[in-house]
């Protein structure tokens, strides 16, 4: 017995290079999630604006975030959790430096030494850290996009800047329709399905053809 089986579709697997966990380095010109808290009052100008770089710091200038989303959930400091938010980030990295240690040389020079993030890795022996927790500190920032609201008590409100969140990507000429992915460093070729004709970005995680055909003989 002879079987053919014609079909069209798929469905990829998740890159696991943007995903990683706190203890593994970030590897220069990747594109990693992160996390940063931030009062609520400021979250619509950050959405809108984007973020204002702190002048200081322990890593000096810069827009400190992370991807431990504990550690986000505790910024501000001495701010109700009512009045706090955590956003979901999308980080272009540039260039790392790793910063483990108090007394570090580059410390809070890095970027003048051609880094564009310091990162901190987690259970380092930088004393201000009392927690241990992985830290990051961007500094430009617009390699740094915000693309959802991870954390915010008022569901209202959490609601509303969800909103305004994803008419912000909607709106944004640069990001593909079908991937949702920055299509400035990328070359995306849109073509109709060979089956169905739907549009279809090779960038999308799956695509189901809604006029799949099987066909057996015997």
């Amino acid at each position: 017995m002879e079987r053919e089986v014609s079909f069209c579709g798929w469905k990829a697997d998740k890159d696991r290079s943007k995903s990683l966990s706190e203890n593994q380095e970030p590897k220069s010109g990747r594109v990693y999630t992160m996390y940063h808290g931030a009062h609520l009052n400021n979250a619509t100008a950050i959405i809108n604006t984007g973020f204002l770089p702190s002048k200081d710091g322990m890593l000096g200038p810069g827009v400190y975030v992370s991807r431990n989303i504990d550690k986000a959930k505790c910024y501000p400091l001495k701010t109700d959790v009512n009045d706090k938010v955590v956003f979901k980030l999308r980080v272009r990295v540039g260039k790392v430096k790793k910063i483990d240690c108090d007394g570090h040389p580059l410390l809070r020079s890095w970027h003048s030494h051609g880094y564009d993030c310091a990162w901190v890795p987690p259970k380092s022996n930088i004393s201000t850290i009392k927690s241990g927790r992985e830290e990051d500190c961007v500094w430009d920032p617009s390699r740094i996009e915000v693309i959802g609201v991870a954390c915010c008590v008022d569901n209202d409100k959490r609601k509303g800047l969800r909103r305004l969140v994803r008419s912000k990507l909607k709106n944004k000429g640069s990001d593909c329709d079908l991937c949702h992915r920055d299509t400035s460093d990328e070359d995306h070729d849109i073509q109709p399905c060979w089956e169905c004709k739907e549009q279809i970005c090779p960038f999308q995680g799956k695509h189901v053809c809604k006029s799949r055909k099987f066909r057996e003989r015997d």
